[in-house]
């Protein structure tokens, strides 16, 4: 009795979603032998090539079960799905297979292939499940017929394993093409996709990707975890904020059946033993299991797709799919809990002897044995330090008692750094304080060099507090304490010194002091500290009107952040602020954009506060593009933030800067006045961060027509940055100068001010600046465009400038803002390809431009943007919204408009 089911290809349900990648890699099937869809359990084999064979006409399909692994069930089915696809060509082969009437199966195999030379048309023939066939005759007459398959026949395979039919010799040939794990798995946008099917309302970007990543497009997991929300009334926003707490019982159940309960309970033993590991390769899991095949017992499961991958690059280092691992962990905890530290205990002493102190750590910690953790502490917590492995470091502190931090003074300041390094500054001195008093109660007495480390640290503090008297006591107290090997601390005190000389404005001290700094750093191999020295070398060199040099010095940041893996320091993103300051002066937008950016995405989420400086600097490169929309939204970030927390005058004033230009753009004169009275107004004005306080706060003056109180305080000011040489600052004064003296209808004085800044931004480079405030200074440069005193390289910049200013002055008349676009995504007959794939802010500005009229070059030069980044985001216009040409373009538009109302 034959199951007709077995021979039906699936059809796929309406949630089934198409996979254009899946669809791009076949387009040459039919010129293949053999398709082959590859990956574990879960991934979607049959649903993706039952979907793809859906529109061909000869197709036969073959679902392989448990019952099928003996010569005659398979060779009848196998014959039957055949003649479906061949439209009967081999019924008599088929007859001879039902009564058992052939010797062999490759021997049927030569009749089956001589009645196929008589079928001519494309036609495809599919074996559900290849995997559950282990049979050798079985395998060896399929690679016999494979091998002397007709070329307009393509055989079809779905299997979780490696199909021994001689892949390797397909693949030497070019006849084969596979589907794996890898193309199977959803991206962000397919899971956007599929869960907008089974959810009412639209998925938001962010928490499909936190999902994509989460169960790393594996779609059976997505399938049950919207399943499980939908069961429970939870929207998939409540399910990933807390998906670790998720309910996993249906994905536990999934895989014991799926994967786990087809194995021996040795294996089962080795899975659940190598699962304490986030990766691993054969020496560990040796070391954890205490089996002697462990090598072979991985490349086994590796073929066997029991959701084991190899890493990129790494052939001898695996991980499990982030699921199955937790399901393993959850196996092991539930099946052998009395194993479980002592497991972590004997992962800690494996990744030793690999040489991995950090996951030696970590596993010190989760055996909840404080010894382990104080040794590896103790042997190789600096040296993690220097590394940047601050967050492991954080945890393993965390997890000693009082009596074990405080014992070995080493520790509480390894403690200290930390906060220092991750810059909570108002948490170091709370910390120093607890240390003196918990070491005092405990009896501990530190000795001279110990008393050095501290001090060092302390003088750090100062620095950060901004009292540089305080810091230079502490740093040279320091030094007189420390010997040659407080290699560490003498760097740090070294390096306080010469900030201090920095704040204090003597950069022509604080540049060598620093380049030593830096040279110790990387000799002693202190290389976050290696990252300060350069980071305050930039700053020193763009305060010195060097840009170019500042900008270059950047490249070796970079190199060192890359060659030490330093990205999840804080520092880094030190770095990137600085960069995206650089290319903002000079007027490269689109670099300074993605430098804050990415500064944001290096801090990550647990260091929120510390983004003021990038959002300061993604809200007035959104002034300066006239987006006063998104300047909107970055600025009420940076409103939130200042109120959140305390900051050093060095952020505030960056701030402040950015919040004057939007109360400017938008005539907010009351929130300037209210600023203005509460300014923080320093008594010197040594160096950049003070130097823009005092320009916040004569820009405030200037908005509210008060000429005599800003032009009092900036000759002051200039008077202070003449005396240190601050070139970068005296260029931003003699702007002010020149907007000031335009204002009270000083043009001959305006000129002269602002062909002095022109001549310094030879050196700076500073154009950006200008553009701040272009409609103020937009008469002089057009006086000074006429005058004959110019050299021809500043006309060329006078001209350069005007035709910047007058282009960020044209019409905005079809700027697609947040405001329009948030109308035309919730209208109910916005077409669902708009609401399915979303345009950035800047795409939707490149269509209202298109729609004004506007050619790529003159879209680049209204955006500030290189014409190969217009044709990228047109192209992403075209490609999200089906648009062939400019022409639809323009209709589409048009057709948003309308439907809006505008």
């Amino acid at each position: 009795m034959w199951i007709q089911s077995k021979l039906t290809r699936p059809n796929f349900s309406h949630y089934t979603i198409v996979r254009t990648k899946i669809v791009e890699a076949l387009q040459q099937a039919k010129f293949s032998k053999l398709v082959l869809f590859i990956s574990p359990a879960g991934y979607g084999k049959t649903t993706a090539a039952s979907s793809w064979l859906s529109d061909k006409l000869n197709v036969g399909w073959y679902s392989v079960d448990e019952n099928d692994n003996e010569p005659y069930t398979f060779i009848t089915y196998f014959l039957r799905a055949l003649n479906s696809a061949t439209q009967n060509t081999c019924a008599k082969s088929l007859s001879l297979a039902e009564k058992r009437q052939f010797s062999t199966l490759s021997a049927l195999f030569s009749d089956v292939l001589s009645s196929l030379n008589e079928f001519k048309e494309e036609c495809y023939v599919a074996i559900d499940d290849f995997h559950l066939i282990e049979l050798d005759e079985i395998n060896e007459a399929m690679r016999f017929f494979l091998k002397h398959l007709p070329d307009n026949i393509t055989l079809v395979i779905t299997s979780r394993t490696l199909p021994a039919l001689g892949i390797a010799n397909l693949r030497v040939r070019g006849q084969i093409i596979e589907v794996n794990t890898e193309q199977l798995a959803f991206d962000t946008s397919e899971t956007i996709r599929f869960l907008n099917q089974k959810e009412s309302g639209k998925v938001e970007h962010c928490i499909a990707e936190s999902l994509t990543n989460y169960v790393e497009g594996w779609p059976s997991a997505l399938q049950l975890i919207a399943l499980q929300s939908q069961h429970q009334e939870k929207s998939l926003q409540q399910a990933t904020d807390s998906i670790f707490a998720f309910n996993h019982e249906h994905l536990w159940d999934y895989l014991a059946e799926e994967a786990f309960s087809m194995l021996d309970q040795q294996t089962k033993s080795f899975l659940m033993q190598c699962a304490i590991f986030d990766h691993f390769n054969d020496e560990l899991a040796h070391d954890i299991s205490q089996q002697s095949d462990a090598l072979s017992r991985i490349e086994s499961l590796h073929r066997s797709g029991m959701f084991l991958h190899r890493l990129e690059g790494e052939n001898s280092w695996y991980k499990f799919h982030n699921l199955f691992a937790e399901f393993l962990s959850h196996q092991r905890r539930a099946l052998m809990p009395l194993q479980e530290q002592d497991l972590h205990s004997a992962a800690t002493a494996a990744w030793l002897r690999q040489g991995s102190p950090s996951q030696a750590l970590k596993h010190a910690r989760l055996s909840k044995r404080s010894a382990l953790v104080v040794d590896i502490l103790i042997q190789h917590g600096w040296e993690l330090f220097n590394r940047g492995e601050l967050h492991s470091l954080e945890l393993a502190i965390n997890s000693l008692n009082s009596v074990e931090l405080y014992t070995t003074p080493d520790l509480c300041l390894l403690q200290a750094w930390l906060a220092q390094s991750q810059h909570q500054y108002e948490k170091v001195s709370s910390l120093l304080h607890k240390a003196d008093a918990q070491m005092a109660t405990l009896g501990v007495k530190l000795s001279s060099k110990l008393q050095g480390e501290f001090n060092a640290l302390r003088a750090q503090v100062a620095i950060n507090d901004n009292s540089p008297e305080e810091a230079l006591k502490l740093a040279e107290i320091a030094l007189s304490q420390l010997d040659q090997t407080s290699y560490h601390s003498r760097i740090v005190a070294t390096s306080v010194i010469a900030e201090v000389n920095h704040v204090l404005g003597y950069l022509d001290r604080a540049l060598p002091m620093m380049q030593q700094a830096e040279k110790l750093a990387r000799q002693y191999q202190v290389y976050h500290q290696a990252l300060w020295a350069i980071l305050q070398q930039s700053e020193i060199l763009f305060a010195q009107g060097y840009a170019q040099a500042s900008f270059e010095v950047h490249e070796s940041a970079f190199k060192l952040i890359e060659d030490h893996q330093l990205h999840q320091i804080p520092l880094h993103e030190f770095l990137l602020r600085l960069r995206a300051q650089i290319l903002w002066s000079w007027n490269r937008l689109e670099e300074a954009e993605q430098c804050a950016f990415r500064g944001i995405e290096a801090l990550g989420p647990k260091l929120k506060s510390k983004h003021l400086h990038s959002y300061s600097m993604l809200a007035s490169i959104a002034i300066r593009r006239g987006e006063i929309d998104n300047a909107k939204t970055f600025v009420s970030t940076i409103e939130d933030l200042l109120s959140q927390s305390n900051y050093h005058v060095d952020w505030t004033a960056n701030a402040s800067m950015s919040l004057l230009l939007y109360w400017q753009a938008i005539d907010d004169t009351a929130s300037i006045e209210k600023w203005l009275s509460t300014a923080i107004r320093p008594t010197q004005a040594h160096n950049h961060f003070s130097q823009l306080q005092w320009r916040n706060i004569i820009r405030a003056h200037f908005y509210l027509q008060e000429w005599q109180q800003a032009d009092s305080a900036l000759d002051w000011l200039q008077q202070q940055a003449q005396e240190k040489n601050l070139i970068a600052d005296k260029n931003k004064n003699l702007l002010l100068a020149t907007m000031l003296s335009t204002a009270q209808n000083k043009l001959p004085l305006a000129c002269e001010q602002l062909h002095e800044a022109l001549t310094l931004t030879h050196q700076t480079g500073m154009l950006g600046y200008l553009l701040i405030d272009g409609k103020y200074l937009e008469p002089v440069l057009q006086q000074l465009d006429e005058s004959t005193d110019l050299d021809e390289l500043d006309h060329h910049k006078v001209k350069q400038l005007l035709k910047e200013i007058v282009s960020s002055a044209r019409s905005n008349s079809a700027r697609f803002n947040q405001e329009f676009v948030d109308k035309l995504i919730q209208h109910s007959d916005t077409p669902e390809l708009v609401r399915t794939s979303p345009l950035t802010q800047r795409e939707w500005q490149v269509l209202g431009l298109i729609y004004s009229g506007f050619s790529n070059e003159q879209i680049a030069n209204e955006l500030g943007v290189a014409g190969t980044t217009i044709k990228t985001h047109i192209r992403n216009v075209y490609q999200k919204l089906n648009i062939a040409n400019r022409k639809e373009a323009v209709k589409t538009a048009e057709s948003f408009i309308q439907l809006i109302g505008y």
